[in-house]
């Protein structure tokens, strides 16, 4: 019988949700590989994606701080690299761990190198890798911003923006359309025992994913049992009124039977069900 500590184990997701389980996992299993939206424009990931035409390094750095031990080593290295700088000039808010594995990329010319360097200084307990090897966006058609017609659908493009969307997200798509997957990412997926999708953000987080077709093709062609982990509320403009289901019917590419609003992501129709 295979021991649950032999168990190879990889979540998808990005920001605090993905840092969640990673941070309970890596207490339960030793072959551990995190799967990392790279969507995010805002913040100090965004204004380096901006300058240095790098993948946003934010999630992925939450990710490898969240893999760190709980002894001094790997206390101290989480707080280096979550740590932000406070001061009125142009370095104000950007995080070290971004500064960090910007540097290691620059350095060695390559995405999946750089964040393995990082997690070997830290001392990781798992891999880090992005879904994408190129930086992506994320648009939404959103109903209800048009106050003079609340049944109007907008486009907003954007992951903070449609995050933090005062409408209802009814589809998101990303840009460019079907970014190449990350090969190492595909291949984890394929050899592992267990997939997790969640918890986090449903459409600017967890469904990204599915919209990267190489790496959907492995996650439902995949023998590995999959985990979908729910936020303990809904988010508002994302999942405000969904059930447990509609959050599987919207995973799957189903109309939420719920409503009559139009599939929330018709590129993972053959999603994991």
């Amino acid at each position: 019988m295979l021991d649950r500590t032999d168990l190879k184990v990889v979540a998808l997701g990005g920001g605090h949700g993905l840092a969640a389980s990673l941070s309970a996992l890596r207490h339960v299993v030793s072959d551990l590989t995190a799967v990392v939206t790279v969507a995010d424009n805002g913040g100090s990931s965004g204004r380096l994606r901006r300058e240095f035409g790098v993948l946003p390094p934010g999630d992925l750095r939450q990710a490898l701080a969240a893999l760190c031990g709980d002894d001094d080593w790997g206390r101290t290295w989480a707080q280096v690299l979550q740590h932000r700088f406070a001061s009125r000039g142009e370095m104000d808010e950007h995080a070290v761990g971004n500064l960090l594995i910007v540097a290691l990329w620059e350095l060695l010319g390559e995405h999946v190198d750089g964040l393995d360097w990082v997690g070997r200084l830290l001392g990781a307990q798992g891999r880090v890798l992005p879904m994408s090897v190129t930086p992506v966006d994320i648009t939404a058609s959103v109903r209800g911003i048009d106050p003079a017609d609340p049944h109007a659908l907008t486009l907003v493009r954007g992951q903070v923006e449609v995050a933090s969307t005062t409408g209802q997200v009814v589809s998101v798509a990303l840009e460019p359309n079907a970014p190449p997957a990350c090969p190492e990412a595909v291949a984890a997926v394929h050899d592992a025992d267990w997939v997790v999708l969640g918890p986090g953000s449903w459409f600017t987080s967890v469904l990204p994913h599915l919209l990267v077709p190489e790496l959907q093709h492995a996650v439902v062609h995949s023998h590995a049992r999959k985990v979908v982990t729910l936020n303990l509320e809904p988010q508002r403009g994302e999942t405000e009124g969904f059930s447990p289901e509609t959050h599987l019917e919207v995973l799957a590419g189903d109309p939420p039977r719920s409503s009559r609003q139009p599939c929330a992501s018709a590129q993972a129709r053959h999603g994991p069900r």
